[in-house]
């Protein structure tokens, strides 16, 4: 009898989670997380493209006090370092400020650290980026950026070429 008792106690003692009922948590566990590790990365990728077009209309306001100033866009050849360093070829701008248009030593990069394109004829000026990819064109979350859409660009701002005419500036 006192065998008996003693079988019973050890196995209501050893009650536990079988391999299978481990595994099974850990696959529902694993098929969550890949749910919420896809939905971060949407909205990361949501918020490097707004803060790509916040940069890009902070760019567009310096811009426009720079042809405020001179009377003039910088050209592309003068490029948005027109901003930060007076430039020395082409046009010549007589009102520019001693430090520039904007603060720091350099033209801000994009969330993905690429540089902003900018064209511009010194009439009117475009700017975008690349994105994530850091190529020109590409679809979904590669698809590139632009400040102004118009000719050279599709509606939802993809496959701009880098020699495409800009849309007239405001």
């Amino acid at each position: 009898m006192e065998n008996t008792s003693f079988e019973k106690a050890l196995v209501q003692n050893q009650k536990g989670f079988s391999l299978i009922e481990i595994l099974i948590a850990l696959t529902l566990l694993a098929v969550a997380g890949t749910f919420v590790v896809g939905r971060f990365m949407d909205t990361l990728h949501e918020g490097q493209v707004k803060s790509t077009k916040i940069q890009m209309n902070g760019l567009d306001a310096r811009l426009k006090e720079f042809r405020r100033k001179c009377g003039f866009y910088p050209t592309t050849e003068q490029g948005l370092e027109a901003l930060v360093t007076k430039p020395t070829g082409g046009r010549e701008c007589k009102d520019y400020p001693a430090n520039g248009f904007i603060d720091g030593e350099s033209v801000p990069k994009d969330p993905w650290d690429g540089d902003f394109i900018y064209e511009s004829d010194g009439k009117t000026f475009n700017i975008y980026s690349y994105g994530p990819d850091g190529s020109a064109g590409g679809e979904g979350t590669d698809t590139d950026i632009f400040l102004k859409e118009g000719k050279g660009s599709a509606s939802s701002g993809a496959g701009a070429e880098v020699g495409a005419e800009a849309p007239a500036a405001e």
